[in-house]
Parts: structure tokens; sequence; C-alpha cells
């Protein structure tokens, strides 16, 4: 059993709905069977279906955990940034999953670090995420962070809350941008049809920043730098997005068609900064932009 305590951000909203719009793994009616099994409780009180959210309540929640069939060690060759007994940062390719889920079963991050690894992961993520402090999609590349065991896991988890791990992503987009920095500052949740998709909205909603930078206008897209303040699902897609500058090859929230010959979001995770959980010392990576961002790069620089 995995417990995971949420904070309330909201007043009046339908427990099951906050559940599922806070828990990325948990789908409404989901939330609705945790309720009826009475896994859901406010400072040691089980809450039922009718309960509404109350600003700053805090939610303790009890997950079955996942098989742990679901995640087995598999040689798969890994770009190894920086490793130490606590930490290891790996530049993950476009294309790979992080971690194992119905549609991506195997061949995923988590497989070739339970292999690279062995036992040295933290279980804090559960059997089926072992170590993983942080996400990027399948299709986004760069630097993502794991960590070795649970004191180092529950260091990173907290420096993402408290936004000191600092992470940087370059991406191409659509348009050009006419002015050189900026910001966005636009809750997301869950679309309201597709709940695959995330939108920027008020209802079930998180607030999320996002910081960006031109680094190179061409003509008709913009090569810019975008750094997290806050770590919602898709944010910088989404965004970007919202202020009419979909991420360039992005089939989800821009154009419904490959451009360029790119038909998966042109993003990638280029820098990380982090505080080390057993020295202190702050630890800043970088990884180089991939070959298929750069020729990319090249393309547009002949179209201008």
């Amino acid at each position: 059993m995995t417990r995971i305590t949420l904070e309330c951000n909201s007043s009046g909203e339908r427990l099951d709905v906050f559940l599922a719009s806070n828990i990325p793994e948990l789908s409404r009616s989901a939330a609705q069977k945790l309720l009826a099994l009475e896994r859901v409780r406010s400072d040691g009180k089980v809450l039922n279906k009718n309960h509404r959210t109350v600003l700053s309540e805090v939610y303790s929640v009890e997950m079955d955990e996942p098989e742990q069939a679901d995640a087995m060690p598999q040689d798969i060759a890994l770009d190894i940034v920086y490793e130490d007994d606590d930490v290891i940062v790996i530049n993950k390719p476009k294309g790979m999953v992080v971690h194992p889920s119905p549609g991506h079963p195997d061949a995923t991050l988590v497989n070739a670090l339970l292999y690279h690894c062995g036992d040295s992961l933290s279980g804090v993520g559960g059997v089926k995420r072992p170590g993983i402090v942080h996400r990027i999609d399948k299709d986004t590349s760069g630097l993502i962070i794991a960590a070795k065991n649970d004191n180092a896991h529950l260091s990173l988890a907290s420096q993402l809350a408290e936004r000191t791990l600092t992470r940087q992503y370059d991406a191409i987009v659509r348009g050009v941008l006419k002015v050189q920095s900026g910001m966005v500052d636009a809750p997301i949740g869950r679309h309201p049809i597709d709940r695959k998709r995330q939108a920027v909205t008020q209802t079930n909603s998180r607030n999320a920043v996002t910081h960006y930078e031109v680094v190179s206008r061409y003509r008709s897209f913009t090569h810019v730098r975008c750094r997290l303040e806050t770590g919602r699902t898709h944010q910088i897609r989404v965004h970007m997005a919202h202020i009419g500058h979909p991420v360039l090859g992005d089939m989800v929230y821009g154009v419904k068609k490959p451009e360029l010959g790119v038909s998966s979001q042109c993003l990638h995770a280029s820098f990380i900064s982090f505080v080390h959980p057993s020295s202190g010392e702050v630890i800043e990576l970088n990884a180089d932009l991939p070959d298929y961002f750069i020729a990319l790069l090249a393309k547009l620089e002949k179209m201008t």
C-alpha cells in the first residue's frame, strides 16, 4: 500500500474531482472507489464521496502498490551524465518512456535503471517507479534525475516542492516571438473533455509558471529556452500553446499534422541544478542539444 499526502488549494470542490486532478495515475472513478473503500482521510477522519474540499485541508490517500512484474531489469544502454551513491542523472533519448504503463510494459528508463543500479534505487516511488523523482514525456529528450536511496529521494522531492531544483528546456516553437523574454503564469489542470490532455483552466487546476527567453529567431519559428518554476504535466507544451506559440511537432497541443518532417515535440531538457542530498553542494549539469534538434535548427537557418 502506498500513502500519498496532498494539501488542498481550493474550497468547495468535489473530493473525487480534486483527487483525480492532483494524482496523475488516478481517474475519477478510481478516486470514487478509494473513497468508498475508506482509504481517504483528513486528520485521521475517514472522508466519503459527499465531502467537499476545504482550503489547506490535508488528505491522506492509500493506494494499492503496482505489481513488481511491471518493472523488471533490462540491459538497456544509458547516457549517464552524473552518478554517485545518492543520485544518477540520465540524458534520456527521444522516444524512451520513463516508467512502465499499460501501453509500454518494458524497455523504459525504469527497466534500464533497475538493471544498471541493481538494488540501489529508492523505494519511495513504489515498485513501478523506483527512484523516479520527476518525469519527462516519452518524446522529450534530456536530463532526468533518479534517487538511489530513500533519503536522497525525499531530499530531491522536497527541492522540487520548494522550487529549488531548477530545470531548463530548449524548444523550437511555431511563430516568431516579438519579446526577448517573458513569463506565463496560468493554472493547469486536466482538459474538461479529453482527460489525456492538460489545459489552462481555472477549474480543478494548480498554479503553473514558466519563464522563457528567445535564443534565436527564424522565419516562422523561434528557438526558446524555458525554465520551469513549477512542474505540471505537459507544462511547457501547454503554456507555449496558450500564448500562441506551440512547440514544433507537438500534434497534441499544436498543429495536428507533421511539420518539417517532425511529428513529436521538439523539446529537450538541457539543464538541471539541485542541492546534493548528502554533501549540500550545488550540482549543475548540462546536456547538449541532440542531433535531431541541431538538424532542425540547420534546416530553419536555411529557410531564413
